[in-house]
């Protein structure tokens, strides 16, 4: 910036043949102004970084946090919607429900490790793109990890053509990564079992309960508690009594 010039002019003589005087002053900041301004606006500057960085850092961890979850919501989504739709054993499109499958469908045995029963429910979706009906019998797998990654896949295999000619493959669905273990609880009114048969058992249970095991990581100090999901079972047999009267 050029420094301006002030023009002073002094006391202009009155005596004839003497000319009057002109005095110059520059006018502007000092080196000391100039100082205090860098300083305060550097402080200015790292204060905003500050808060921009911590800003950005936040909404990292905020949008880790999120894609970390979201497959669980959805995972525990399906798998309420599977139970809630549970069909009562009997007839061609519903099978016993038992817990110690007796399934030698060599496509189910090469997913991997079987966490819980066969059992069809209305669960599917029926619509323009889809042939089937809402019928399908569903059971869960616990697979290797396909990327590499701690813990195990949680694998949904559903078949959707419940009267087929010959063994037809079901179609695998990955729910979610970073499993260590699931299992499956069945409520009889009185206790929770681990077992459960409906060709012996008089009914379906009353709830299950589904237990669901996350990897822990190794760089975090917190411990991950497991997901659990109890679900009331709506669908029970009704056993018709009659007397007789004399």
């Amino acid at each position: 910036m050029k420094p301006t010039v002030k023009k002073m002019t002094g006391s202009r003589s009155n005596t004839p043949g003497v000319q009057s005087s002109v005095v110059l002053r520059p006018s502007g900041f000092t080196l000391i102004e100039v100082l205090l301004a860098v300083a305060v606006f550097s402080i200015v500057l790292a204060a905003i970084n500050s808060v921009f960085f911590a800003a950005l850092r936040l909404r990292n961890r905020s949008y880790a946090a999120f894609d970390k979850a979201l497959p669980i919501q959805q995972a525990i989504a399906i798998v309420k919607r599977d139970l809630e739709g549970i069909m009562f054993p009997g007839g061609p499109l519903a099978g016993s429900f038992q817990t110690t499958s007796t399934n030698l469908d060599p496509f189910s045995a090469s997913i991997g490790l079987r966490v819980s029963p066969d059992f069809s429910t209305t669960s599917g979706y029926a619509d323009s793109y889809s042939p089937w009906s809402e019928v399908q019998k569903v059971a869960y797998f616990l697979a290797p990890s396909t990327n590499n990654s701690v813990g195990k896949d949680l694998i949904r295999s559903v078949h959707h053509n419940l009267l087929p000619v010959m063994t037809d493959e079901p179609v695998k669905q990955w729910l979610m990564g970073g499993v260590e273990s699931m299992g499956l609880s069945y409520f009889d009114g009185l206790v929770w079992t681990e077992v459960w048969d409906s060709s012996t058992a008089t009914n379906l249970p009353k709830a299950i309960k589904v237990q669901i095991s996350l990897v822990q990581d190794v760089g975090r100090r917190t411990v991950l508690a497991p997901v659990e999901l109890i679900v009331p079972v709506l669908v029970q047999g009704v056993t018709n009594s009659t007397t007789t009267g004399g």
